[in-house]
């Protein structure tokens, strides 16, 4: 059983996402909070501000991306408690990791994704 799922915040809300928590910094645009169906906002588990912005979702990038936000996952306090919270919550029931990058591949959220399963293996 998959414990830890990916969804665009675009994409419609199912009642089988579980616990739907934001992992952006910023706030989605063109999305209210009622729409969002969100349980949490966890803005800490995200890429530091100056990480995001030098990554700007460049696909070139992403290995050096993928490298500099794993060291972050694993030496920000905020972000090892936030994933020990979600590790938590995911064998209560399924936890939807939201974001709103338009490349589903070459994102922070693919990267944390594989961190909690690998932590969880």
């Amino acid at each position: 059983m998959d414990r830890f799922h990916l969804k665009r915040i675009y994409e419609p809300y199912a009642i089988e996402d579980g616990y739907r928590v934001l992992i952006d910094r910023l706030w989605p645009r063109g999305i209210s909070k009622d729409a969002a169906h969100l349980a949490d906002w966890a803005k800490g588990v995200a890429p530091s501000n100056e990480l995001r912005q030098w990554f700007g979702h460049d696909p070139n990038k992403f290995l050096d991306f993928r490298e500099k936000y794993l060291n972050e996952l694993h030496t920000d306090i905020i972000k090892i408690n936030k994933i020990a919270e979600l590790h938590r919550l995911a064998h209560i029931m399924p936890v939807t990791l939201v974001f709103a990058a338009k490349d589903s591949i070459h994102n922070h959220a693919v990267i944390l994704k594989e961190e909690l399963e690998r932590v969880t293996k």
